[in-house]
């Protein structure tokens, strides 16, 4: 089949787009308000975007609280979503008024970070500590702005689990990451497997 994107004239009862953009991993975006209450959510757009300053970046359809959150006070944590945090990353998510304290609603431990005044979640296998470097609004050919905002921090600490290191290594095989596909697909990594890239001449 084939499709004209701006139309979605595919036919099917929904979207497949996201599906095929899959699987992708979850920032569970820790914020404090300028307000200064607390703020959790999860966020399947979100990903590395440099290694070198290390950046991440979440986008939020729509100016939800993580985004606002991370504008008022430049800073927002990402924690690691691992198969024994499914539950309450998913409780998390829940659409709930500005100011609820989703880390309670999950049944989670707040801690706080060590370089940046934001909330981490304290049973997570991982947590990166950002600082907000830029918020984008994408840009559609039509020249107008989607209602998205990208927030690009960089990731000024890094905490992980001893129990998640064998080898030197951050073992993701121990970490269980849960990645999130299309519709209300959601994926454990599946077995792990090592490919050397080709070496030419």
């Amino acid at each position: 089949m084939f499709y004209k994107a701006d139309t979605r004239d595919h036919g099917l009862p929904h979207d497949p787009f996201k599906a095929i953009v899959a699987p992708r991993p979850i920032g569970w975006i820790g914020t404090r308000g300028a307000d200064g209450g607390r703020n959790l959510g999860p966020y399947s757009f979100f990903n590395i975007v440099s290694d070198s300053p290390k950046i991440v970046m979440f986008s939020s359809s729509g100016y939800k609280h993580s985004a606002r959150n991370a504008a008022e006070t430049g800073v927002f944590t990402v924690n690691y979503v691992s198969a024994d945090l499914m539950a309450a990353m998913n409780a998390s998510s829940a659409a709930v008024p500005y100011g609820v304290d989703e880390f309670d609603l999950a049944g989670l431990t707040a801690a706080e970070g060590e370089m940046v005044d934001a909330p981490y979640v304290a049973e997570a296998k991982a947590v990166l500590e950002c600082r907000v470097t830029q918020i984008i609004r994408p840009v559609g050919l039509d020249g107008r702005e989607a209602d998205a905002h990208m927030v690009l921090g960089q990731v000024v600490g890094i905490r992980i689990d001893d129990s998640v290191i064998q080898n030197g290594r951050f073992d993701v095989a121990l970490a269980r990451p849960v990645t999130r596909l299309g519709y209300m697909d959601y994926a454990e990594a599946g077995p792990l497997f090592e490919l050397a890239r080709p070496k030419v001449g």
